[in-house]
């Protein structure tokens, strides 16, 4: 392979080439040096290509109009002027076909400088169209090539999220914004149809891209445009917060349709409530998408819940089943999922109805206090208070405490197995796995239990700060608790706990 001209050989090319047309030919060497191995090389080749062809954009030295086959016009009786930028325009156009490769290039500097100069391009052609208004005052954008710069970064075999991190900052602009949605759109659609099996990749890229797309509030905050215009018009769909809107439904329900692996399932319920569903023009039609990722099961169902929470109560979204599926989600393993204070703050949000009736609301204060038998200490401390919250709002289910002579273990009327809490008998029993926790071998625990025992007429307790409590919390909290004055026990010092020296409670308990 021929080495690269050097970059005073670029620098000479590029300023013959923009003196003279008799010089055009040696843009072939220009765009050579894009291939070579280097990247230093790769670097410079690029930047004489951004001036070159940034100084024939201003300068109205590209064809404008529809391109036509270059050997149709060469072989023509077109006039020399016509054909000179015919030819210069299909060179612009292989110079960005390569730097569209470039995007997938081992070198972070050379994607970074291939990015940067497409979106010059971008804002180029933005001010010096290469195709011909419709009509007087036609909005005009280099949608096509903007889409080949989109398509590079949603590549389906490189990990493009450093090089997304940078194009996110093109994304403050409006115009950037609303083209972006609907390239990637496109995008997602021809490689959903062209590939049986969609890499992850792809989808990571996509999500990357997508995540990163936050729109404005008021129709007053579209007005910073990427592609400056002497005037705005009404005409123009960009111009509009619906039409923005739209775009961005289209692109993440185009996102969503999709087989997701379940890590991105994840990462999209996280920021589904805050991030995705108030700037819909149609929020129920994610309902798809949080019913299938509901019936996951796991941690996947407890993200769901948010979004159908949102779904259901600010949008009218009957939902016959939620309570049920939402109780059938209280297992064992609720009190160890990453997810558990979001679970139950949303939880807390879904019983605080008072028009719910008394056997489902009783069902899962019994679910819970049987699923509290095992559980640790720090999510009793939270679920205990939740309980009693529960009976102070909705009094018809108090009969639950106050059944001194309710039936025994044994003859429990509660079915834990069953799914349905309309069939489960929890108003029928009593919560005497609360008696229980009053002999809790941790104090907190047997005093958060005795609770039940008083007037529950007091306010609701807050679950805010009780929601996020770590075991590490309470034995850190335990140590700092001031005991009874120092009682001497036995005349030999001890060296550790259980007799290991210089482990973690050793500074706590060695006597001094």
């Amino acid at each position: 392979m021929e080495r690269a001209p050097g970059r005073r050989a670029l620098g000479r090319l590029l300023e013959a080439v923009l003196r003279s047309r008799a010089e055009a030919n040696a843009v072939f060497d220009i765009l050579a040096a894009l291939q070579a191995e280097e990247p230093e090389e790769v670097q410079g080749a690029v930047r004489v290509c951004s001036r070159l062809f940034g100084a024939l954009l201003e300068r109205g030295e590209l064809f404008v109009g529809q391109l036509p086959p270059e050997e149709t016009v060469m072989a023509g009786s077109q006039g020399a002027t016509r054909k000179y930028k015919v030819w210069m325009r299909h060179r612009y156009q292989s110079c960005c076909n390569r730097l569209v490769e470039l995007l997938a290039h081992p070198s972070l500097q050379v994607k970074e400088l291939a990015l940067s100069t497409l979106m010059k391009f971008v804002k180029l052609e933005g001010t010096y169209p290469l195709e011909k208004p419709k009509w007087e005052g036609n909005y005009l954008f280099p949608r096509k090539l903007f889409k080949s710069v989109v398509g590079g970064l949603l590549s389906p075999e490189e990990d493009c999220s450093l090089l997304l991190s940078q194009f996110r900052e093109h994304l403050e602009h409006d115009d950037i914004r609303y083209h972006a949605m609907q390239a990637a759109s496109d995008t997602m659609a021809r490689v959903a149809n062209g590939h049986p099996e969609v890499p992850l990749t792809f989808w990571s890229n996509a999500f990357t891209l997508l995540s990163a797309v936050s729109l404005p509030h008021q129709e007053s905050g579209i007005s910073n445009f990427y592609v400056k215009h002497a005037e705005l018009s009404d005409k123009w769909k960009v111009t509009h917060l619906k039409e923005h809107r739209k775009a961005f439904q289209l692109m993440w329900l185009g996102f969503l349709k999709n087989k997701l692996p379940l890590s991105l399932c994840k990462k999209v319920l996280v920021i589904m409530h805050d991030s995705i569903l108030p700037h819909l023009a149609q929020p129920s039609l994610t309902i798809d998408f949080l019913t299938r990722a509901y019936d996951m099961g796991g941690a996947i169902s407890l993200l769901a819940l948010n979004g159908l929470f949102i779904l259901i109560h600010k949008h009218n979204l009957e939902y016959p089943d939620f309570y049920r599926k939402l109780y059938s989600l209280l297992d064992p393993s609720i009190f160890h999922v990453k997810y558990r204070a979001r679970f139950f703050h949303l939880a807390d949000l879904f019983l605080s109805s008072s028009h719910l009736p008394a056997y489902l609301v009783a069902a899962f204060a019994k679910r819970l206090s049987r699923l509290s038998l095992t559980a640790p200490p720090e999510a009793l401390l939270m679920v205990l208070p939740f309980i009693c919250n529960l009976l102070r709002r909705h009094p018809a289910c108090r009969v639950l405490v106050h059944r001194p002579r309710g039936p025994e273990l044994d003859a429990d009327p509660y079915d834990p197995g069953e799914e349905d809490p309309a069939k489960s008998r929890a108003l029928e029993s009593s919560l005497w796995e609360l008696q229980a926790l009053q002999r809790h071998y941790h104090p907190e625990v047997s005093k958060a239990a005795g609770v039940i025992n008083q007037a529950l007429t007091v306010p609701e307790v807050s679950l805010a700060p009780l929601l996020e409590l770590t075991a590490f919390e309470i034995f850190e909290r335990d140590l700092k608790k001031k005991g009874p004055e120092a009682v001497p026990l036995e005349f030999i010092p001890p060296q550790g706990l259980l007799g290991r020296q210089d482990d973690l409670c050793a500074q706590h308990f060695t006597l001094s």
